[in-house]
């Protein structure tokens, strides 16, 4: 349709331009049906017996943050005294 017909058409609310997509999936060079189970530590018998060299290692992340560390409580003694001491600022 020319451009005129089509602005015409979209303000009477007759036309819909509708956008499609489609994708091309194809097998790549790493395409396997089995899945492989990566290494994550390397052990000294795997260093004694070279078999190290053959698997595979899963690849570190350094950027990773880990787990926060597991919050405690302060001692009910020094509870008391952060509370006295406290006290004894707002007196002067």
């Amino acid at each position: 349709l020319p451009e005129k017909e089509r602005t015409e058409l979209k303000r009477r609310k007759l036309l819909l331009e509708v956008t499609l997509k489609s994708y091309w999936i194809r097998k790549g060079s790493a395409f396997s049906t089995a899945v492989a189970r990566l290494e994550t530590e390397l052990t000294p018998e795997m260093i004694a017996t070279g078999s190290w060299q053959d698997r595979p290692f899963k690849p570190y992340n350094f950027s990773a943050l880990g787990l926060p560390p597991a919050c405690g409580h302060l001692h009910p003694l020094l509870k008391v005294r952060s509370q006295l001491r406290q006290i004894f600022l707002e007196m002067g």
